[in-house]
This record gives structure tokens, C-alpha cells and sequence, in this order.
């Protein structure tokens, strides 16, 4: 069966065995699962099945008859379970891919590759995270403190995980090959997350709130951090915090490092929770 590559899914199919057998020889021994999403032709499943049990999410209805008849063997006897359908529905459903611990290990198509990142940092069953992004996508994730690229991507996902750059894939590696280089970027779970032992992650709703916390610090993103957070909060109140922690009023957000972040958004928490209290006294008199 002939597959051509559909451009409306943002397939690439990658071909090159060098980089397939690197992404393997990068994963860390376990016996986790991997799931796999838009497993395409299959080739990168292929070297998966000789480690690991695969659950595979595939959108592209052609794909899922190529795969099942590619597959048919592991199919039947249960290596490879295919999910047909699109994966951020799954997610939807429920906050987590696989029943068990797992790894996601993948060649993600560039256009929903962030969105498909961030589902996975939070999934409380994905210990790992290794996937193929658009080289620029990658850098900011991976990005420090004190450089452009630094944003609130790199900050949730360093929050969560460590994180590293494998290696960069030139275009000549897929069929048909895209227009841009590929990096292929890591991600450990860190212990203190995956057990909740995180203050600012001990539940759905800090994290929502360090989420929305975040949009507001990189509003705009080379404004000062101060003069941000001011459309929410009392400037004097911003002041006294800085000055507190010895941070200059001229900081720019992406010049503040990720512990310093996690550090103010607690420091606005404990501010909410005084301005509840207040209002609530005031409201009993």
C-alpha cells in the first residue's frame, strides 16, 4: 500500500537510520511503555518494538490501515496498540495517555508539537519525554535565563523536568523533507514533581494559577517584569516584594531565572490569600 504524505497533517516522515538508532540509544532503560504519537510509515515504531511495548495515536485514517497492516503480527500478540483518532481528543477524555507509567518518544508534527509538549508535562504518567520539534520550538523550551528565547515555555517545562538538547536533524533526513532544521529535545521528569512534593504544584489549581501568572509576567515580554504584573496587582505591593528579595525594579521576566519565578508567583499567593482574609473580616463586620 502507497502512502503519500498529507501537508494539512504536517507529515515528514523521517528515513534516516543514523538518527532513528540515536533516538533509541538516548531513551533510559525502563520497562515503561512508550507511547508514540503520528507514528507515520512506522520506521521509528519499528525500533521502539524491539525495546518496548508501544501505544501508538494515529489522526491519519490511510496511515492507521498501512500500520495495521504493517503491524499485524505485534497487533495480534499485543506489542503495539493503535489508537485511532486525534490525540489531544484522548487527552481530553482523561489527563493521562497510558494507565501505567510511561514514556513519549515521537516525531511530532511541527504544527501541533507545542500543545502536544505541554499536554505531556502534565500528564501525571509521562516520566520522559523525547521528541522530534522544529528546531526553534526546541530552543525555547530548553532556553536560560538572560536570553531572548527565555519565556514561560521554557520555564513550565524546567519546572517539571530537565531538559536537553540530543541533536539537531537536517531536512535531508525526512520524505518529503520539510523546510526547517529538527532538533530532537529531551525531558526527565524530576522525582519532586512526579510525587507532588513541588509547592507551587500541589495542585491544579496553583498550577493554573502559575500558568496564568506566567502570562501576565511575559505580557509584554521586554517590558519590566514590575510594570507587567501591574495590570493585576498594586504596584506598591510589587515594589515591596523585589525589594524583599533583593531583585533590582528593572527586571525584565526573561531575565528572571525559573526558582526566582516559582518564588514571586508564592509570594503573590500569600498577597491573595491576605486580600481574602481582609475581605472576608470586613464582610463579617
Amino acid at each position: 500500500m502507497e502512502v503519500v504524505a498529507k501537508k494539512y497533517f504536517g507529515q515528514n516522515f523521517l528515513k534516516d537510520s543514523t538518527v532513528l538508532e540515536q533516538i533509541i540509544q538516548a531513551m533510559p532503560e525502563s520497562d515503561h511503555p512508550v507511547v508514540e504519537i503520528g507514528p507515520g510509515l512506522g520506521d521509528l515504531t519499528q525500533c521502539l518494538l524491539r525495546k518496548r511495548r508501544v501505544e501508538a495515536y494515529e489522526v491519519d485514517k490511510d496511515l492507521c490501515v498501512y500500520l495495521e497492516e504493517k503491524f499485524a503480527d505485534a497487533l495480534k500478540t499485543g506489542e503495539i496498540k493503535l489508537h485511532k483518532g486525534d490525540v489531544l481528543a484522548y487527552w481530553n477524555k482523561s489527563n493521562t495517555l497510558c494507565k501505567k507509567p510511561y514514556y513519549l518518544v515521537a516525531n511530532l508534527p511541527y504544527y501541533i508539537a507545542t500543545p502536544i509538549v505541554l499536554k505531556a508535562l502534565y500528564d501525571p504518567n509521562c516520566r520522559y519525554i523525547e521528541v522530534m520539534v522544529q528546531k526553534e520550538v526546541a530552543q525555547k523550551f530548553a532556553a536560560k535565563p538572560k536570553t531572548k528565547a527565555f519565556s514561560s515555555l521554557a520555564i513550565i517545562a524546567q519546572s517539571v523536568a530537565d531538559v536537553r538538547l540530543l541533536m539537531d536533524v537536517p531536512p535531508s533526513a525526512f520524505d518529503p523533507m520539510p523546510k526547517v532544521t529538527s532538533t530532537i529535545v529531551c525531558m526527565q521528569k524530576r522525582t519532586d514533581f512526579i510525587h507532588g512534593q513541588q509547592p507551587i504544584f500541589g495542585t491544579q489549581e496553583e498550577l493554573k494559577g502559575f500558568e496564568e501568572y506566567l502570562k501576565t509576567a511575559f505580557l509584554a515580554p521586554r517590558k519590566q517584569w514590575i510594570k507587567n504584573m501591574s495590570s493585576k496587582y498594586d504596584r506598591s505591593v510589587l515594589e515591596k516584594m523585589l525589594k524583599e528579595a533583593k531583585i533590582s525594579p528593572q527586571i525584565r521576566p526573561h531575565e528572571i531565572d525559573t526558582a526566582t519565578h516559582h518564588h514571586l508567583f508564592i509570594q503573590l499567593l500569600k498577597v491573595n490569600d491576605h486580600v481574602r482574609r481582609d475581605k472576608q473580616q470586613t464582610a463579617k463586620c
